[in-house]
């Protein structure tokens, strides 16, 4: 075989591997920039929690953090630099930081653009304030495997306090405020440990998991539950999740108190006085086990307070049938309003005092007007809600005020940081602006 032929045979095949290679990278490329460009037009630029800062000196563009990512299409190689291709969809894995082959990842809190306020917090969970212990979502952890881990090791790191300073005979050893994945993974550890405690949660099992969307998939790595073992899930939806949850808390009689919503929290002599929309308490410890998102944003008008305003979708199919207004302009918004559209039979009017939903996602846009130009839903930009009643909402669009007539109402717009509890308890707030 002569020379030439020799290279021939080797260079074919390696030219052909090549050129599979860059047609594959070619088109990676062009779908990060697409992404990105997407994001960037929706104002969906900033990262809600924990998330990668790329140093670009160090960064290489292997794509090595993009594939590691489990959300995928969150992190995308752009003018050969790994980039934030959709923030909002990052929730703080950390597998990027991880596998990045030349340390060029750090995971903060915060952008220069927008700060995140972050309660200080020690490596036991306890606050600048004695006895007052925040964990998971509110510290900045959004992530479920983070949120579960955190919420069981600061329930053993307080029992081992209470060996040699425990509560009073007429105090509970702990108050845990909340029942998401933070406070059922507190809630099962202090059963274990064999604690006095009381959970509240102002709304139901599951916390801000209970308010993703239908089928939404919620987790993609396992953690330890004490009293359960390994939740081993690579892919789980919200429904399968909080099944298993309620399961595990009525196997176990864990006792939570829903739609029991806390008022206030003072210090007492010995620990804390807490008062609830169902009753008062008094505790040793104090677990602030709460969303970032805190209670719902309401709008402030009249007859807001009526049994037919609701400030979140739990299922569509309760809604047959009947006329649904949705305000806001975000992805929840849109995403119930969808929802409801697609489950047919519900007459459904989307409300946004904006313009345009330039804060949702472009997939949810797009089904907005496919769902509108069908006649499915009724879209109302720049409208703002004046008042409701029970059986009418009273709007005003182009300095025009007209009644609208429907039967419920779900209010998206938010929610309210729990800043002002934080505060008045004496909590330090650190503003985290792109630092860990």
């Amino acid at each position: 075989m002569s020379v030439l032929t020799s290279v021939a045979a080797y260079a074919v095949p390696a030219a052909s591997i090549w050129g599979i290679y860059s047609i594959g990278r070619f088109r990676s490329l062009a779908k990060a920039r697409e992404i990105l460009t997407d994001a960037t037009e929706a104002g969906l630029t900033e990262p809600p929690s924990l998330h990668p800062a790329i140093d670009t000196d160090k960064c290489i563009g292997c794509n090595s953090c993009a594939l590691a990512c489990p959300e995928g299409n969150v992190l995308g190689i752009v003018e050969e630099k790994a980039t934030l291709i959709d923030p909002t969809r990052c929730i703080g894995h950390g597998a990027c930081a991880a596998a990045c082959p030349v340390g060029a990842i750090q995971l903060v809190f915060g952008t220069e653009k927008r700060g995140m306020d972050i309660p200080w917090v020690s490596p036991e969970f306890q606050t600048n304030v004695p006895g007052i212990y925040i964990a998971g979502e509110l510290g900045g952890m959004g992530l479920i495997r983070n949120a579960v881990t955190q919420g069981r090791e600061a329930v053993e790191n307080i029992a081992r306090t209470l060996t040699d300073d425990p509560a009073a005979p007429d105090e509970l050893d702990l108050f845990i405020v909340g029942a998401g994945p933070t406070g059922i993974a507190a809630s099962l550890g202090a059963t274990k440990a064999g604690l006095r405690f009381k959970t509240a949660e102002q709304d139901s099992l599951g916390g801000t998991v209970a308010h993703y969307p239908r089928g939404k998939v919620v987790m993609t790595a396992p953690v330890e539950l004490p009293l359960y073992g390994t939740m081993d899930f690579r892919s789980v939806t919200k429904e399968e999740l909080i099944a298993l949850w309620t399961q595990v808390i009525d196997q176990t009689g864990v006792e939570i108190g829903y739609d029991e919503r806390v008022i206030s929290i003072d210090a007492t002599e010995t620990g804390f006085a807490i008062e609830t929309s169902a009753g008062s308490y008094r505790a040793k410890k104090v677990l602030l086990a709460i969303g970032r998102r805190g209670s719902p944003r309401k709008l402030g008008v009249p007859g807001e307070d009526g049994t037919n305003v609701l400030y979140r979708l739990k299922d569509p199919e309760d809604h047959i049938g009947k006329r649904v207004l949705v305000v806001g302009g975000g992805d929840s918004a849109l995403e119930a309003a969808i929802a409801m559209a697609e489950t047919q039979r519900i007459e459904v009017t989307l409300s946004y005092r904006g313009e345009a939903f330039s804060r949702a996602r472009k997939l949810n846009r797009d089904r907005i007007d496919e769902l509108a130009t069908s006649g499915q839903i009724d879209v109302m930009l720049a409208s703002e809600v004046k008042e409701i009643a029970e059986k009418v909402s009273i709007l005003r669009s182009d300095g025009i005020e007209e009644a609208l007539p429907n039967d419920v109402v779900i209010i998206c717009a938010g929610g309210v940081l729990p800043i002002p509890l934080l505060e008045k308890l004496g909590v330090e707030i650190e503003r985290k602006h792109g630092t860990a």
